[in-house]
């Protein structure tokens, strides 16, 4: 028996032999102190010359500098329209961190230690896993509103909630994926969500192994809920693997066209000219008078309902009425931008941040917090807002 075969004897794995390379892929539990054993024995053995891991380079980062995201710039952040991947980020943070203080061992600890390994014995090292933004992107984009807004929802919770981990979460993590585990409730409803946390990166995976060159004995280390789905595309699939691998890394482009925000403003025009048409100068300058403080109100209170600094509030307020007329005027951009300006958000709010959700006090302290929910509690208020005043509008004008 060979050292390898010792060390894998009892655990779950796949050797595929094809275009003239040996994969060994191992099946890890990404809260398994026994699985970074095994994988640093493995790779200490000197079996293999190449080491694959299911990690991405941001998330390889993240893990190796923990401090990493208290170091962003959450101005720049905003200013670039990704405050929400910088969201799903922090929640993704925030159950590694749960999973950690409930297991003492970091989620995807087999991860790190399969690189440290190779590196130590001089092996290369390929990250194999998506990019965790595109899986976000590309999952948001294939929902609907309602399912996006309830993905929104469940993310942001989970940021502030202080939910004790359950022993289902716990064995969900030790046979599945980090990114299943955190989407389980969703992903256990939308077979839209599963296909592109799970079963996509399984082929994305399986193109990136088929993809090395040079090594001839490669070790793959990655969560055991990819093995079947991933060894399966590594066995059988047949096309070129970089254009496969390209194609699953595509998201939508955004179009050029604002096309709801030009439909929104002909509707708003259209009826605020048919309100003078049919009731003159009066009934149409009600409208827009109506229209405009509708929205200012309703970001006004989204605002001041996140604890927003008074010059937020205020720049909410007055953005919101241009919010449905021009992106770059969103009302939660606007008031979000003030506040992290007027509050900036330090180091220690960033390393505070869960710690402080927990709390009213702590909301009102962490100037992260108050930010980024200051972003999506504007933009929910100015759209209540000017919804409400759109279907009070064509309400007056049927009548």
């Amino acid at each position: 028996m060979t050292d390898t075969t010792a060390w894998l004897q009892d655990q779950p794995h796949e050797i595929i032999e094809r275009d003239g390379i040996r994969y060994t892929v191992l099946g890890t539990a990404h809260v398994s102190a026994r699985s970074a054993e095994i994988v640093r024995e493995l790779i200490r053995t000197g079996a293999y010359d190449g080491v694959a891991v299911e990690l991405d380079a941001n998330r390889l980062q993240a893990m190796q500098d923990p401090d990493r995201m208290a170091r962003t710039d959450l101005v720049q952040v905003i200013r670039e329209g990704k405050t929400a991947l910088f969201a799903a980020h922090l929640a993704l943070s925030a159950y590694q961190r749960r999973m950690a203080e409930k297991l003492q061992i970091e989620p995807g600890a087999e991860l790190i230690a399969a690189v440290n390994a190779a590196n130590e014995m001089g092996l290369p090292v390929t990250l194999i896993d998506r990019d965790i933004g595109v899986t976000f992107k590309r999952t948001s984009q294939a929902l609907g509103w309602w399912d996006r807004a309830k993905l929104s929802s469940g993310l942001l919770a989970s940021i502030v909630t202080d939910e004790d981990i359950s022993d289902d979460d716990i064995e969900r993590l030790k046979e599945g994926d980090v990114l299943e585990a955190s989407f389980n409730e969703f992903a256990a409803e939308s077979p839209i969500i599963y296909q592109h946390v799970i079963a996509e990166r399984d082929e994305y995976m399986a193109c990136a192994l088929r993809e090395m060159q040079g090594p001839r004995n490669v070790l793959a280390v990655i969560g055991a809920g990819h093995l079947q789905g991933m060894s399966e595309h590594l066995r059988t699939d047949t096309s070129a693997p970089e254009p496969r691998r390209l194609a699953l890394s595509e998201t939508k482009p955004k179009s050029n066209i604002p096309w709801m925000t030009i439909i929104l403003a002909v509707f708003l025009a259209g009826g605020f000219a048919i309100g003078f048409a049919q009731g003159g100068y009066q009934v149409g300058s009600e409208l827009i008078l109506r229209y405009v403080l509708f929205a200012m109100a309703g970001g006004a209170l989204g605002a001041l309902a996140a604890g927003g600094h008074p010059l937020s509030i205020l720049g909410g307020a007055l953005s919101s009425p241009l919010t449905p007329l021009h992106p770059a005027l969103a009302s939660g951009t606007v008031s979000a931008l003030i506040e992290a300006w007027i509050r900036k958000p330090t180091h220690a709010d960033f390393m505070a941040l869960r710690q402080d959700v927990q709390t009213i006090g702590g909301w009102w302290r962490n100037r992260v917090a108050r930010t980024l929910v200051n972003f999506f509690l504007t933009s929910l208020g100015t759209a209540v807002g000017v919804w409400a005043a759109t279907a009070r509008m064509i309400g007056q004008l049927v009548s």
